[in-house]
């Protein structure tokens, strides 16, 4: 089995080349917009307490959908295709970057927040100069954790007619090729796993940073 796979990597890698970089593409697009929209809506939520409960109940209750499910509800608004992958990839992204976000700048030290105001700091200033460095770790370890989840769930993408690894897993299903299979799996974890070592040390490097 893993002798045939290692050929078909070796034999299609010019296939398997290609459905990396739309895997890639597919996966950086969705992170990207959840992570600007995430963090955003964390730190709203986080200076606007009571808002916290309808955003965080909400993007929960999302978040419970069947990921095949939410890519089926997407078609007949966006139709097929990467547009839909990226759309159902950055919904179910959201809520990793979004908890952690609030959770980091919530448990922000109530005294070192009171003395940087009796100091004479504004909202913003103690939002951009205490509260985010002091949580960047939380919101790196949620980064990570959503990166190695799209990079992962973007497998599944192709069976709404959307480019990337899962293109191999979907055609080796449907020919009955194992290794065709078993080589777009062992890629897409591959990639996952690259993600993770690489988040890994951003983040590490950022607690060394920040002192953390």
């Amino acid at each position: 089995m893993f002798l045939a796979t290692f050929k078909i990597l070796i034999a299609r890698k010019e296939f398997f080349g290609g459905l990396v970089l739309e895997h890639l593409l597919i996966s950086g697009v969705s992170i990207l917009l959840a992570g600007i929209i995430g963090l955003a809506l964390g730190v709203f939520i986080s200076e606007y307490k009571k808002a916290s409960p309808l955003v965080l109940g909400f993007s929960n209750v999302v978040y419970t959908i069947p990921s095949i499910s939410m890519f089926g509800f997407l078609i007949p608004i966006s139709g097929i295709g990467d547009n839909t992958a990226v759309i159902a990839l950055t919904v179910y992204a959201l809520l990793p970057m979004l908890r952690n976000t609030f959770t980091g700048l919530d448990n922000v030290s109530e005294a070192v927040i009171e003395a940087a105001t009796g100091m004479g700091s504004t909202r913003a200033q103690i939002l951009l100069k205490i509260k985010l460095p002091m949580a960047v770790a939380v919101i790196l370890a949620g980064l990570r954790n959503m990166v190695v989840m799209t990079i992962s769930t973007a497998g599944i993408a192709s069976f709404i007619g959307a480019g990337g690894l899962g293109v191999a897993i979907y055609r080796g299903i449907a020919t009955n090729n194992i290794p065709m299979m078993v080589a777009g799996s062992l890629l897409i974890a591959a990639l996952a796993l690259a993600a993770d070592y690489v988040f890994g040390l951003l983040e590490v490097t950022m607690r060394k940073r920040w002192r953390l």
